[in-house]
């Protein structure tokens, strides 16, 4: 973490302010999100359809809007939408902690998904333009101080929680305020096109005289981007197993007590702290050897080889008790967590920066809001999936046929990958002209 300090005071102070911002984000966002079901169904006694509904909510708010998020930022400038952003969640998780009915939950939840679903597009568009050429570098060290938040906000919230889920609310709401007042105050104004610090050019004049519509139909139009859209989906459905697939496999060998508890937190620790010690290593070492589509390609296949040991792992006789058994339980789904951050330590940071070629440098920020709505989307069906692998898995007693499911995704995507670099595809597009006003 020491190098990351070091790295992150040689860039401009831009950059640094959104490196901060986002471990508070994380932090206040993971301090309270993973205690919000046990408090909806325990302390507010709701039904479990209801305490779906709330959290699908805040799901759907965040990744149906990323789009119109985007597109927001393109048109009023990063600063804007990022402090809306923080404004917004500032308010909704204070009335997570706060209220008791069902409508006010829901505006609670739909408020904190609609906050990361402006900031969100409009930080990353900022990062990029503000990072320049060190564009890769930049987006490395970002998820370095992004899981560090995700590590510790879980920490910081079980303590609090353990006062009341209410001061949980109101301290991460906190968070937010005093992050809202930092940017007000500290982080430069930019528009989508900036290069310096001043915030209305001739080609912004021009981009605001396009229709939204028009905008949008350009981004669709983006061939290359859409189909790199559609290979990462399998990025961030491997990618959530971490919180889906492998902490089912440590209670279904482990146990709910605390043993499986234990084996569930180790695979957590290790997925994040790996991250954070080796993130900014391996992007250096990816990019002095390898061109962005091959990184994301050997990302993406590594992401696959990840459920390897759960498959060898279906081959050995299940321990009826004792430290055998715990083994079994923690050591391969440990190993599969490990592997999926090394692959995505290699393709994230070329993620990033491959989004922003594809745009051309255009209308960044809404290329990323639709390139979050798309994988999200396909988070939800593959999560959908899986789920039903592991219930056929489990009633069919054919323990392997998920983890070759998720090997099969890896590799079908790291071939998709493959192809779209060898084609060509992933390369910078030609500049499009910016449209002229009209004349007499």
């Amino acid at each position: 973490m020491k190098a990351a300090v070091t790295q992150l005071r040689s860039y401009e102070r831009s950059v640094q302010l959104l490196m901060v911002n986002q471990f508070t984000i994380n932090l206040g966002f993971y301090m309270l999100m993973p205690y919000l079901a046990a408090h909806l169904s325990g302390t507010l006694g709701l039904a479990g359809w209801i305490v779906g509904l709330v959290l699908g909510v805040r799901n759907f708010s965040q990744q149906g809007l990323f789009l119109v998020g985007g597109t927001l930022a393109d048109r009023l400038g990063y600063k804007p939408l990022i402090v809306a952003g923080c404004v917004l969640r500032t308010a909704g998780f204070a009335m997570l902690g706060l209220v008791d009915s069902l409508p006010a939950l829901l505006a609670a939840s739909a408020a904190t998904g609609f906050a990361g679903a402006l900031f969100n597009p409009a930080v990353r568009a900022y990062l990029a333009a503000d990072a320049g050429e060190r564009r890769v570098e930049a987006f490395a060290l970002f998820n370095v101080f992004y899981q560090a938040g995700i590590l510790l906000g879980p920490l910081v919230g079980m303590v609090l929680t353990g006062v009341d889920f209410r001061v949980t609310c109101l301290v991460a709401g906190g968070i937010f305020a005093v992050l809202s007042i930092v940017q007000i105050r500290s982080l430069p104004a930019r528009r989508a096109g900036d290069s310096g610090g001043t915030e209305t050019e001739t080609g912004n004049a021009g981009r605001r005289r396009e229709s939204v519509v028009s905008q949008w139909r350009g981004v669709v139009r983006n061939r290359p981007f859409l189909l790199f859209s559609a290979a990462m989906i399998g990025f961030y459905v491997l990618q959530f197993q971490v919180y889906l697939a492998l902490p089912m496999e440590v209670r279904r060998l482990g146990g709910d007590g605390n043993s499986g508890t234990a084996a569930v937190a180790l695979l957590f620790a290790v997925s994040g702290l790996s991250t954070i010690l080796f993130q900014t290593r391996v992007t250096a070492w990816c990019k002095a050897r390898m061109e962005p589509g091959r990184a994301l390609t050997w990302g993406l296949l590594v992401m696959g080889a990840a459920f390897t040991p759960l498959l060898a792992a279906t081959a050995v006789p299940v321990p009826e008790d004792g430290a055998a058994l715990w083994l079994l339980a923690a050591v391969p789904p440990t190993l599969a967590a490990l592997v999926l951050a090394i692959g995505t330590m290699i393709a994230y940071p070329f993620e990033m920066d491959t989004i922003v070629r594809l745009s051309g440098d255009r209308l960044v920020a809404t290329h990323y809001g639709l390139y979050n709505t798309i994988c999200g989307i396909g988070i939800t069906l593959g999560n959908l999936l899986t789920g039903a692998a592991l219930d056929a898995a489990r009633a069919a007693e054919l323990s392997a046929l998920p983890w070759l499911a998720l090997l099969a995704l890896g590799l079908a995507c790291s071939g998709a990958l493959y192809g779209l670099h060898r084609s060509g595809r992933l390369a910078r597009p030609a500049p499009r002209a910016e449209p002229r006003p009209a004349t007499a």
